[in-house]
């Protein structure tokens, strides 16, 4: 299983919007996905009830310590993909999260303010050696303003902008809030439209920044459940010789 975590300082980043978007994205692609809601604001929770589809299942995780055990259960249940929403801010529940994720995602808006809130976030990812990389997210549709922000993260993060700036850029449309507010994905509330366009690509950029594929994924599902059985079949084998030996 794989743990993408949405998490930044600022609030209204647009953290949540990308986690659903991305969960719809990836299962569209052909994996199975959990959203996890570690903000008590409940944005996603609020957004499942709004639904009237239970094809993504929303599980709030607001304690810290519950965290690891949680996706544990999950990857053995053969869950392929789990996106984390967190609070603004840094808590135990958020650090936790990046602590245990594949992939910190760390959306920003092309201000000064949403690239300065980025620090603390990114502070915690280099901490626990956590891949991340920024989303320049509710951006314009052009303009110098996306150049110099794109430029300041990198500078921030002191790696090559291909690196560590997710592609594509994000742009600010009302599509967004309006599937948020009927209880949809951008992919269904206008499955042709721009954003939906974009949401995609950016899932694309996140497969390929993981190396992962659904087909790869199941496949190897498949190998380690045939391995436990053989293991489980040799144990019992070696207790049946030994129970015929005595």
């Amino acid at each position: 299983m794989h743990t993408i975590v949405l998490a930044t300082q600022k609030g209204g980043s647009g953290k949540s919007t990308l986690a659903i978007g991305l969960a719809l994205a990836a299962k569209q692609a052909g994996f199975t996905v959990r959203l996890i809601e570690t903000d008590p604001q409940g944005t996603l929770s609020n957004w499942q009830r709004r639904r009237n589809n239970d094809d993504i299942v929303v599980e709030p995780i607001y304690h810290a310590a519950d965290f690891a055990p949680r996706l544990k259960m999950l990857a053995e249940s053969g869950l392929q993909l789990a996106i984390v929403d967190t609070a603004a801010g840094l808590s135990a529940a958020t650090t936790a999260a990046i602590r245990y994720s594949d992939l910190c995602l760390i959306p920003a808006r092309p201000s000064v303010a949403d690239i300065e809130a980025t620090v603390s976030t990114l502070s915690v990812a280099r901490a626990w050696k956590r891949p991340y990389s920024f989303v320049l997210n509710q951006t314009p549709i052009r303009g110098q303003r996306i150049d110099n922000a794109a430029n300041t993260l990198a500078e921030e993060a002191a790696l090559d902008l291909s690196d560590v700036l997710a592609r594509p850029l994000i742009v600010m449309r009302n599509d967004h809030q309006d599937s948020l507010a009927n209880g949809l994905a951008v992919s269904e509330f206008a499955p042709n439209g721009k954003s939906t366009e974009e949401i995609r690509g950016l899932w694309q950029w996140v497969e390929t920044r993981l190396n992962i594929s659904a087909t790869n994924v199941l496949i190897e599902q498949v190998i380690s459940a045939a391995n436990g059985m053989l293991h489980v079949v040799a144990e019992r084998t070696a207790d049946e010789a030994t129970n015929l030996a005595s």
